[in-house]
């Protein structure tokens, strides 16, 4: 009932307590049983006189397993016969009580009580032998009545121990745990929204009334000696001592059954619901008359194994920090859903209020620790930690969970706070949005994008290219939207998932770049695949890619079924269209990353070798070499980017960062240059070595008459001028020449192939696309020319500021 109504953390946390506090009160009571069993039927016991039941720890232990093994035979058969029986029960017991009560009326004159020798702290081995000494019945008096009025705690003669309120209260609220009863037994009410509330407060009514009459009686009837030293007294002044022997051995073996009771419900509850997997899958089964008979068993091994402690207080210790917890956990998980204002939370109990939850928080949480601190503790860390295993672990089910509703309450409040208006470039993280036309084709990139975000937002967009007006029925997004997120189930990656459908890829982009994201949590990056002539590898085929998943809405051989492969010819835009998206993503003034030959990525390989790789830093724009010693806006986003990769776990390890200074022999003045490389790495706080690389062996194809090959020492002095900021000069428009010859493209891309030995990611400079629509099938050929051989390459473009040199 808990997990329909609160999800499976609170349901199968609070479920795990509850069945441990009935397995320890059903041992409780069982304890209890074998006191009143001694206490009358013992050795020098009411009616056992000389020749009564032998004593002893292990004698006690027998008597309760007896006990134990007819419950467990009671259950078997099925707790519809303890049904019938309850009304019988009931019946038997308020006579009981009733005779304690009508006794005390009826009895005025002083009744001597004798202690009990196993008293060892009124008798001791001389008098033990010797007469019984006594205590008095001095009935109703007011004089006994202030005798009794103030607390005198001793030693449990019982047990040795010194006495405490903690101890009594533990003892004592042990006693009222059964208000829980009509919940364990939800499964076999017809009504159980109206029974259990009325059932349950009229329990406690009726048991607070009688505890009140009774002690009030008791203390007004009975001097402290008795009181203190005799536990079994209330037969020597009942009007028919069989009353009360009658009702003390039906009351507490009845109360151990119900407990065994509940607990094998609530063991059985748990096992079908498969909170626990396979830990808890032979407790699911039942004879055909739906009796739980393995939970049964298991309940009763359990209990047997309580009774090894032998001590009814320590018992009682534990049993009441077990039902304390669970009523915090349930006035937890009320207040939690009060104050995460769901609106399909209106209790029908008219008292109900966040005010009350919170005190039964506060009430329960101090007495635990109140009766012992170091059970309190160890019980609460270990329910802390349950829940977490419950929150990861538990299956994905459709009941709904609290913590959905709770989660959902604070990222509300917080994205609130989040105001755009106070972002500045100090906390800068990458946000990404990854296109993607079909995941079959880049899992590979997925993960990659999803190591390279480093804390920040992560999207996967997808555009479905149609005209809404002519779906005749339902959502296409809606209908396709489990399969994406069972694909990031099961890849593993942290990410959002953003569908839309648009006439063209084009704009459906734009609606994804203007909407995706929530409030200030807008992606600032933008991730395009590459758009070349080969054929799309299949992703899906390595076993690697996904990782391996408890619980999942859709299993993986679905989500294969739905990405089916594709092939170049079924892409839904041009060369031009997808400039076009390029330029676009720069109007709209975000960062843009083209990413090829990321198939090639091996990031297993990688992690799991002992070799060391390389992640390659390019800054140098290769279509306009004369700005080579410039540190603009893409360069610094460029090494920023490779600086994050580098710092997160997974490459954190097993690669070096290794940033580029290109050269011309003839005319650089390479000392200084690498002076000046090296004062910005270490005023950006990056780690990387500095690898020099000449360039006069492809500057040599482009004339030397050029001006694309004028030196950059003359006319570029770009200095990183804000230090609180981080801001660099203004970035240069730099478009890319038409005339850049074929043979100096295949140059750069040769000296790039012979540096990357080892390389595993490089980041290169992407040159901003350029406005006439004639150039864009060049351009894409240059970018082609540029990286082809290359191991996974990144082509960064920088729109806005992402360094600083204030932190």
């Amino acid at each position: 009932m808990i997990s329909r109504a609160l999800g499976p953390e609170f349901g199968g946390s609070i479920g795990t307590l509850f069945f441990f506090a009935n397995v320890f009160s059903s041992a409780l009571y069982t304890t209890g049983c074998v006191e009143g069993l001694i206490d009358n039927f013992g050795v020098g016991g009411y009616l056992g006189e000389d020749k009564g039941l032998p004593e002893g720890r292990w004698w006690a232990f027998l008597y309760g397993s007896c006990i134990v093994a007819i419950n467990c035979l009671v259950c078997l058969i099925g707790a519809r016969l303890f049904a019938r029986m309850s009304v019988g029960i009931l019946a038997v017991v308020m006579v009981s009580a009733l005779s304690v009560i009508i006794s005390v009326f009826v009895l005025n004159s002083e009744i001597l009580v004798s202690i009990p020798k196993t008293n060892m702290l009124v008798y001791n081995e001389t008098t033990v032998d010797g007469p019984y000494i006594n205590g008095s019945y001095t009935g109703l008096s007011t004089i006994t009545m202030r005798g009794n009025l103030y607390s005198n705690y001793t030693k449990d003669y019982t047990t040795n121990k010194q006495l405490s309120f903690a101890v009594v209260f533990a003892v004592l609220f042990s006693g009222v745990t059964g208000i829980m009863a009509g919940a364990n037994m939800s499964g076999d009410l017809k009504d159980p929204s109206k029974a259990i509330p009325r059932g349950t407060i009229s329990a406690i009514t009726f048991t607070f009334v009688t505890y009140i009459i009774v002690s009030c009686l008791v203390a007004a009837s009975c001097d402290n000696f008795l009181l203190k030293n005799s536990f079994g007294f209330l037969p020597d002044i009942n009007l028919w001592p069989p009353f009360v022997i009658t009702g003390t051995l039906i009351a507490t073996y009845f109360a151990s059954l119900v407990k065994m009771i509940g607990s094998s419900r609530i063991l059985h509850a748990l096992a079908k619901d498969n909170i626990y997997g396979i830990l808890l899958s032979p407790a699911t089964k039942a004879t055909l008359g739906g009796n739980p008979w393995v939970a049964v068993l298991a309940s009763w091994i359990l209990v047997w194994m309580v009774l090894l402690i032998g001590s009814l207080n320590e018992i009682a210790e534990l049993t009441s920090i077990f039902f304390l917890l669970s009523y915090f956990c349930t006035n937890l998980a009320t207040l939690a859903l009060e104050l995460a204002s769901a609106p399909n939370f209106r209790p029908t109990f008219k008292l109900f209020s966040w005010h009350t939850s919170l005190l039964g928080c506060a009430g329960t949480l101090v007495m635990m620790f109140f009766i012992n601190f170091i059970y309190a503790s160890i019980s609460i860390i270990l329910f802390i930690i349950l829940f977490m295993i419950l929150h990861y672990r538990a299956p994905l089910e459709s009941w709904g969970s609290i913590s959905q509703a709770l989660m959902f309450h604070q990222v509300r409040k917080y994205l609130l706070l989040l105001d755009s208006r106070k972002d500045h470039v100090k906390f800068w993280r990458p946000n990404m949005l990854l296109m993607v036309a079909n995941p079959r084709s880049c899992c590979e990139l997925i993960h990659f994008v999803n190591d390279l975000k480093k804390g920040g937002l992560f999207l996967l967009g997808h555009v479905k290219v149609g005209q809404y007006q002519e779906v005749t029925s339902g959502d296409p997004c809606l209908d396709e939207m489990p399969y994406w997120l069972g694909l990031v189930d099961h890849l593993r990656v942290k990410a959002f998932t953003e569908l839309t459908m648009a006439p063209s890829v084009r704009e459906g982009m734009w609606q994804l770049i203007r909407i995706g994201g929530l409030g200030a949590m807008k992606p600032n990056t933008i991730i395009l695949g590459f758009y070349d002539n080969m054929l799309p590898q299949d992703s899906f085929q390595k076993k690697e890619i996904f990782k391996e998943v408890k619980y999942a809405n859709l299993e993986l051989k679905e989500v294969r079924t739905k990405f089916l492969s594709r092939s170049t010819s079924d892409r839904q835009m041009n060369p031009s269209e997808y400039v076009l998206l390029m330029k676009d993503c720069i109007k709209m003034g975000k960062n843009l990353c083209l990413a090829r030959n990321f198939h090639l990525l091996d990031k297993e390989k990688i992690i799991k070798s002992s070799e060391t790789y390389y992640i390659d830093a390019w800054p140098v724009n290769f279509t306009a070499p004369h700005t080579r010693m410039d540190y603009n806006t893409t360069c610094l986003f460029l090494l920023q980017l490779a600086c994050v990769l580098k710092m997160t776990n997974n490459w954190k390890k097993r690669t070096c960062l290794r940033v580029f200074l290109c050269i011309d022999p003839r005319q650089d003045d390479t000392m200084r240059l690498q002076y000046r490389l090296e004062q910005l790495l270490q005023l950006l706080r990056i780690s990387a070595s500095i690898h020099l690389v000449a360039i006069d062996n492809c500057l040599q194809y482009l004339g030397s008459d050029s001006a694309l090959v004028q030196s950059g020492t003359e006319s570029q002095e770009t200095a990183y001028s804000d230090g609180a900021t981080g801001a660099p000069t203004q970035q240069q428009a730099v478009t890319s020449p038409k005339d850049l010859p074929q043979n100096y493209l295949q140059a750069v891309n040769q000296l790039l192939v012979d540096k990357m030995q080892g390389t595993a990611v490089c980041f290169l400079y992407l040159p901003e696309p350029p406005s006439d629509s004639t150039e864009h099938m060049r351009y894409l050929q240059q970018l082609q020319i540029l990286t082809d051989g290359l191991p996974p390459t990144m082509l960064v473009y920088g729109q806005s500021l992402v360094t600083s040199t204030a932190l």
